[in-house]
């Protein structure tokens, strides 16, 4: 599956693998979760097992096929380095954005500790940008672990937000993401997090992208923070 994305920090979204399971609080209220259990009750094929964790070989080679330069956020529907994912499949997905540098791709884990792990089995071409999401201090050790990887891009996606960041460590982090949980069962986020994450990105000189504010209504809240939106991305020649 590849498909254009509303996420505001992409363009579209490529899932060679679907399904996951949650491993912090971050996962509570899952969004890919609940998307996926309309799928199967609509009938989707590649939904036919829930949200249990299920490979796709026949879309890692999709990207090869698109012309056109595409900024593509890799398994929006699933986490690339789930225990359940053989390295080697993995790697194949590594080799497709290895071998497709017209396009920028992002990927995004909750399991930094098997990045870690597994990074030094894997190219790390310049177009591909990892990151790891950090919901709240209670995980702050995935910033480590991603810190340790020799991608040319490392980014921090840190939604849903449920907690206060007061420390973030962001030397070799390229990009901050920050963003509230939206949904029927959404946790809300204080405003004074969000600025002082803000705050703590503007001294280290690290681009900052403030995503939505969240909630039940999402669309009633939307992305302006100090009355302005934040769309900040990373600047690739920094990183050399």
């Amino acid at each position: 599956m590849a498909n254009k994305s509303t996420i505001e920090w992409t363009e579209m979204t490529w899932n060679p693998v679907t399904g996951c399971t949650k491993v912090s609080q971050g996962c509570k209220h899952c969004y890919a979760e609940r998307m996926a259990k309309r799928l199967t009750a609509m009938g989707a094929e590649r939904y036919r097992n829930g949200f249990s964790v299920t490979l796709h070989p026949d879309l890692v080679d999709i990207p090869r096929g698109w012309r056109l330069p595409r900024v593509v956020f890799v398994n929006s529907m699933s986490d690339l380095f789930h225990d359940d994912i053989p390295l080697a499949y993995i790697q194949r997905v590594f080799a497709t954005m290895r071998d497709c540098p017209r396009h920028t791709f992002q990927v995004l884990t909750k399991r930094s500790e098997r990045l870690a792990k597994l990074a030094p089995h894997l190219p790390w071409p310049e177009n591909v940008w990892m990151g790891v999401s950090v919901e709240d201090a209670r995980v702050l050790h995935r910033v480590a672990d991603l810190q340790s990887v020799q991608a040319k891009v490392r980014f921090l996606s840190l939604e849903p937000l449920i907690g206060p960041l007061e420390s973030l460590p962001l030397d070799g982090i390229h990009w901050v993401i920050v963003g509230g949980e939206s949904g029927p069962q959404a946790r809300p986020m204080r405003k004074e997090w969000v600025k002082d994450i803000l705050r703590q990105c503007r001294a280290a000189k690290v681009p900052f992208f403030f995503k939505q504010w969240g909630g039940t209504r999402k669309d009633l809240t939307g992305r302006e923070l100090n009355g302005r939106t934040y769309s900040e991305m990373p600047v690739v020649a920094q990183t050399a």
